[in-house]
């Protein structure tokens, strides 16, 4: 059972703390019971919690936990094929205690697979989004609706993680990849579609709905917040 409570990736650096910390307490006691702290830090922070996706068509969720700090109206880069309308763009940040798995939006096929180095501004900042190392899943929804989700390291984190590849038929709710350590995830919703959240709430990543396919509501011109 506690194998999955964690990411595997996540192993790795549990054990390294582990070693770290034995040689902690061999110095000094407190060396020691700090490196416990961040050991058990670390094994939080790759913890893999169960999530209830939401299985109606046309719903698409938050592709990570974290909080909605901006809610934008952008075109998508040429490089994506996406077109050269505007799309409502919902950014997420991920702080150091939130899950850090990222899940697919919605069931989909992966069209591209596009990573981007860059450097690492603070994740809550705007430019984090067209600056920092990133990587852009575009999903295919169907032959007239398309959306796209990109990995944004954030100011410490310094390994993404995508083990999605072209071609392959995605589930609403499936990991995909994680960010290590503090991020922001990028999603940019099909034309037409209105976001059903708002900045400053807390997403749960493959549980909370962002949008509706479904729905008859519109994005407003000039949604900026």
């Amino acid at each position: 059972m506690i194998l999955r409570t964690i990411h595997p990736e996540g192993w790795r650096f549990v054990g390294i703390f582990g070693v770290v910390t034995f040689f902690l307490f061999l110095m000094s006691s407190i060396l020691g019971w700090m490196g416990v702290v961040l050991t058990v830090w670390c094994f939080y922070f790759f913890r893999n919690p169960p999530r209830v996706v939401p299985d109606r068509y046309g719903l698409i969720v938050s592709p990570a936990d974290g909080k909605v700090v901006a809610i934008q109206e952008v075109v998508p880069p040429a490089d994506w094929e996406m077109g050269d309308k505007p799309r409502v763009r919902i950014s997420v940040f991920l702080n150091v205690f939130d899950v850090h798995l990222n899940r697919i939006p919605i069931k989909s096929e992966v069209r591209k697979v596009l990573y981007h180095t860059g450097k690492f501004f603070n994740a809550s900042l705007d430019k984090a989004s067209e600056h920092n190392e990133r990587n852009t899943l575009v999903l295919d929804i169907n032959d007239e609706q398309d959306i796209a989700v990109t990995q944004i390291a954030g100011l410490i984190a310094r390994r993404i993680r995508c083990d999605a590849t072209p071609s392959q038929a995605v589930e609403t709710g499936e990991i995909f990849g994680l960010i290590r350590f503090g991020s922001r995830t990028d999603i940019y919703l099909p034309l037409n579609t209105a976001p059903l959240v708002i900045e400053g709430q807390r997403m749960i990543g493959g549980e909370t709905i962002l949008a509706d396919l479904t729905s008859d509501e519109f994005p407003r011109h000039g949604i900026t917040l």
